[in-house]
């Protein structure tokens, strides 16, 4: 942050950096306070703390007698090679195993303090929201921390003096050690999140699943490529996105968290009724009781578009980074193309036929356009689940196979028009049908994290459903129907056209 503040110095004057640095230190000074107090009595409780180290001792011994287990029947068995691959993947989860047990200590951090009625004497205090939350963060982070880096240490060193002698490279350690530090984080700021937004521990035990599920199927897929040394980088963009994840789950709970609210709220229920009306009304927007279709589009679609602009700059960047990085990947994954050639015969005979059949078969025009509708709304559930993330990588996907395709045609010396024009004539209407079903899941996703000021967390995201909603059917919906008939009878027909001239 004292970075981002040097940066800036040209154009904030002096008087008004050194009290922004200030209001900063106080705030993280404020903070910290919270810390000092929620760390001393998590130490104090021998009834959480016990368990915790226990489990954090015993856990390293006995995975370091199944490692040497696994090491002697690999070496029986002659596989010895594979051992500097399997190695590396018992400290991760040895890692992993007390963070997901010191979960508990997040998910009390403010539900529990309301059940002991020790809440309101906390929320009383001159602290602000935000240095109220993360000192409470701070202090859930720290013990799964300290119990993950001991459980690591004794069985990195237990492998180090042992039989296995193992040696690993200072990198793979340090990767090992920072991946586990952020799926830590990732665990504990989300469990901070919903105790702040529960009502009983019991709520936020149930609801603590969403969060260990998902980062247990990450564990698996982090196994996978752990004992594929050749790809382990992948694990360094695996963490920048946990940290990115890690900074929005933050700024998502200091910014939804109230601490009227939760004094106030006793019981968390489902009003469907609710639910429902909100997100009718802003998918049938400020018409009023004379509904027509024109109506609607200009009082309540068209507006909802414009208020995109920003999230589909962020979708085109994205599909212009994919483009470039699928055509700078071809530079690595040469495919020999010399048996194409641009005016082939039997191609040219393809197209005749594939234009013919679509013109007596609109079900190819069907197929096209349930392709393109199914690939968008799954990007657009899984935004829901990941603030937005999965959605721009569903987006982005075929952008990259697009470059990498163009960039091996002209890699091998073919023209590259004929193929450049069979994306052109559909993709001029499927391209901004993209853009904006991408934007709007994005905002759909990450509305959690800034809902507008004044507005509760839920309301804004049924009012963001009831906007993806009517974008999808009032725009997105036909712009992809347009561009299924045009990829179907018009596409070939403008190909087969540049192949004959």
């Amino acid at each position: 942050m004292t970075g981002v503040l040097d940066r800036m110095a040209p154009t904030l004057p002096r008087a008004e950096i050194v009290p922004a640095r200030r209001a900063i230190r106080q705030t993280l000074s404020n903070a910290l306070i919270v810390t000092r107090r929620e760390v001393r009595d998590s130490l104090r409780d021998w009834r959480i703390m016990a368990p915790i180290f226990m489990l954090t001792l015993i856990f390293p011994l006995l995975a370091n007698g199944m490692t040497e287990m696994f090491t002697d029947f690999f070496e029986t068995n002659g596989a010895d090679d594979l051992l500097p691959a399997l190695l590396p993947l018992m400290p991760m989860i040895v890692g992993f195993f007390p963070v997901s047990i010191s979960l508990v200590i997040a998910l009390e951090t403010f539900v529990g303090e309301k059940e002991r009625l020790s809440l309101e004497p906390l929320l009383s205090t001159p602290l602000t929201n935000t240095e109220l939350y993360l000192g409470k963060s701070f202090a859930a982070m720290l013990p799964p921390l300290m119990a993950s880096y001991t459980g690591m240490t004794i069985y990195i060193l237990g492998l180090v003096w042992g039989e296995q002698q193992w040696r690993p490279e200072p990198l793979l350690v340090a990767q090992i050690v920072l991946l586990t530090t952020v799926q830590a984080l990732v665990m504990v700021t989300g469990a901070v999140v919903v105790s702040s937004q529960t009502t009983s521990t019991r709520a936020a035990n149930l609801l603590a699943s969403f969060i260990i599920i998902p980062v247990s199927m990450l564990v698996m897929l982090e196994s996978v490529i752990m004992v594929q040394p050749h790809r382990r980088y992948l694990l360094w963009y695996i963490m920048l996105g946990l940290l990115v994840t890690v900074v929005l789950l933050i700024r998502m709970g200091a910014r939804i968290f109230n601490r009227e609210e939760l004094l106030g709220r006793s019981l968390d229920q489902i009003n469907l009724r609710y639910a429902f009306r909100t997100t009718w009304e802003q998918f049938r927007g400020p018409v009023g009781d004379r509904f027509t279709l024109w109506r609607w589009y200009r009082l309540s679609v068209f507006p909802a578009v414009a208020s995109l602009r920003t999230g589909a700059v962020a979708v085109l960047i994205c599909i212009v980074v994919a483009f470039a990085g699928g055509w700078i990947a071809a530079g690595n994954w040469t495919i020999s193309l010399d048996q194409f050639e641009s005016n082939d015969e039997a191609l040219i005979a393809n197209l005749q036929s594939w234009f013919e059949l679509g013109q007596d078969n609109p079900q190819l025009i069907a197929l096209a356009i349930a392709q393109n509708s199914r690939v968008l709304l799954v990007a657009t559930l899984l935004a829901i689940f990941t603030f937005g993330v999965l959605a721009l990588i569903l987006v982005m996907l075929p952008f990259g196979v697009l470059g990498f395709t163009l960039a091996q045609v002209t890699a091998s010396g073919l023209s590259p028009l004929p193929f450049f024009m069979a994306v052109v004539p559909h993709g001029l209407i499927e391209i901004p049908a993209v853009l904006i079903a991408g934007a709007a899941a994005l905002r759909l996703g990450s509305i959690v994290t800034r809902p507008p000021d004044g507005v509760p967390v839920g309301t804004a995201w049924l009012r963001a459903l009831g906007d993806t909603l009517k974008i999808g059917l009032g725009v997105v919906l036909p712009l992809i129907v347009l561009a299924g008939v045009l990829e179907v009878s018009l596409t070939p027909r403008v190909v087969e056209f540049v192949l004959t001239h």
